[in-house]
């Protein structure tokens, strides 16, 4: 008889629900817990409870307050929170995006950052609009090529700036794709100054793009709003709407800018 070997997603997605049963048996208690509580409750071998606490605690799922008891840890708070403000700004922004779609009749992005990279999360956009530059939800690009990115960049120290450069090399796409360090570093100068930036064309030829940034009740730039348009269709015009709209949206947030 021929035994067949288990296979081997089978056993990491018995690893995950062993994960899982052990946060939410520490999710029940407010106080720390012992293991021996633990492999009760999460109905786990006391051996394989421990193996398993001991990887999260090494990833900050889980701390360890003392020796044998434990609690959740601080990892999944900052998780969290990541995904509570995307999910919030994406709520507060939409019907602003759709009304400012509805006067440039160009497409509206909202992206927040995302290491090195910019991610479009949502945006605004009508197929009966005529010419648009769509860009597609989960989307990627880098941030000194972009509108956003370069709002994100220019919130940076310039050491973080100077480490951007040289993790990514600043490659550039095109001909009009900024890839000097000292170029880089005056134009996030006017972004820092202005609140608000410009790609143009340097992403990708005939597409320019203006942004804005969606602040948090904290002061925290969380994401770039901007208007997305074949070059020669762009209006400069649109500017002063578009950072009155991101306004609109922060202080659905609560932000409130300094006098």
């Amino acid at each position: 008889m021929k035994i067949e070997p288990v296979p081997e997603q089978k056993t990491t997605i018995q690893v995950i629900e062993r994960m899982v049963a052990l946060l939410d048996a520490l999710a029940k208690y407010p106080d720390p817990v012992s293991l021996k509580e633990l492999s009760k409750v999460s109905g786990l071998h006391p051996s394989t409870a421990h193996r398993i606490l001991n990887d999260m605690v090494v990833t900050r799922f889980v701390d360890r307050v003392e020796p044998g008891t434990y609690r959740l840890g601080m990892r999944l708070l900052e998780l969290g929170n990541v995904v509570k403000s995307r999910l919030s700004v994406r709520e507060a922004a939409l019907d602003f995006m759709r009304a400012l779609h509805k006067k440039t009749q160009q497409t509206i992005n909202l992206s927040v950052r995302q290491g090195d990279e910019i991610v479009y999360i949502d945006r605004a956009f009508s197929e009966r609009s005529g010419m648009q530059v769509v860009r597609a939800i989960g989307g990627r690009a880098p941030l000194h090529l972009t509108s956003t990115g370069k709002l994100f960049l220019s919130a940076d120290e310039p050491k973080a700036i100077r480490a951007y450069a040289t993790r990514t090399g600043l490659a550039g796409h095109n001909k009009n794709s900024i890839t000097d360090l000292g170029k880089l570093e005056r134009e996030l100068s006017l972004v820092k100054s202005r609140g608000y930036s410009r790609d143009n064309e340097e992403l990708e030829l005939g597409v320019r793009c203006m942004a804005a940034g969606i602040y948090d009740d904290s002061g925290k730039l969380i994401a770039g709003l901007s208007i997305s348009a074949p070059a020669d269709r762009l209006q400069e015009e649109w500017m002063e709407d578009l950072v009155i709209t991101a306004r609109q949206i922060s202080a659905t947030l609560g932000y409130m800018p300094a006098e």
